[in-house]
């Protein structure tokens, strides 16, 4: 990989991560438009670890306290709002973790595709629009119940479909079950660090594993490009989400859906 192919990617995924448009969009389109091969397993390693570092860090005090929440559960004390929180956390992520252990190899071999790429992007990018003009917007995030966590947590499921976006499918379920913008989407992005965490040990087993030499310092870079990115826009859209809503970013999904279906089907 050449340094301009990492630099452009890792910043990519580093605004797409978080965004409600598709990572999986852009990083289908962008070597396919430039002519790249796929960046392979390591790179994808190292940008989802920048991914996981930005919202670790942009939440940190989130984090700390949702540990000191998971402490409180061990001891089989659940009465507090972290302590609560850090249970929906952990039931959301569950379907996730099923679906990924048991379909992600076969949606990697039979839907990672810009006609899917394509499908997903539009159907979920209108959804979004409903979702956010027609669900409630009285529920805060100290208000989630366990039913809500899990049916988020399905929600997140689908976003292995690649197009499908992790936060945007998240958000849309939030809003559905009728969560301010900012609270679904403050939700969405803690219920990331489980699931990034673990896709991202997962693909560094297979990385140890490889026989294939490791490049340390690209990937060092492209994890570091990725983290400032990301932290960035999540700063952005936490910061906008609740003014401007989801209809911008809805429109953005549906426009690259026509720019890859014109590009590359």
């Amino acid at each position: 990989m050449s340094w301009l192919h990492i630099v452009v990617l890792a910043i990519v995924q580093g605004i797409t991560e978080f965004l409600p448009v598709s990572s999986s969009g852009h990083l289908v389109l962008l070597p396919s438009f430039f002519g790249w091969g796929d960046q392979g397993l390591a790179f994808d390693v190292a940008v989802h670890f920048g991914s996981l570092a930005a919202v670790c860090i942009y939440f940190r005090t989130d984090i700390i306290a949702l540990l000191g929440g998971t402490g409180q559960i061990l001891r089989g004390k659940v009465d507090s709002y972290m302590s609560r929180l850090a249970l929906g956390l952990a039931i959301g992520t569950i379907p996730a973790a099923i679906a990924g252990l048991a379909l992600a190899g076969w949606i990697e071999e039979n839907l990672r595709s810009p006609v899917v790429i394509v499908v997903t992007l539009s159907f979920y990018g209108v959804l979004m629009v409903v979702a956010d003009k027609f669900g409630g917007s009285e529920r805060r995030i100290d208000n989630v119940r366990v039913r809500d966590a899990f049916m988020i947590g399905c929600a997140q499921a689908l976003a292995l479909v690649p197009g499908t976006s992790r936060s945007g499918v998240t958000i849309t379920a939030g809003r559905l079950l009728g969560f301010k913008r900012h609270d679904a989407a403050r939700y969405s992005f803690l219920l990331s660090v489980p699931v990034i965490l673990l896709a991202s040990l997962y693909k560094l087993l297979e990385l140890i594993t490889s026989t294939e030499p490791v490049p340390w310092g690209e990937l060092g870079s492209a994890a570091l490009i990725s983290a400032i990115v990301a932290y960035l826009t999540i700063g952005f859209f936490m910061a906008v989400v609740g003014r401007i809503g989801l209809l911008p970013f809805a429109i953005y999904r549906l426009l690259l859906a026509a720019l890859i279906l014109y590009v590359l089907v």
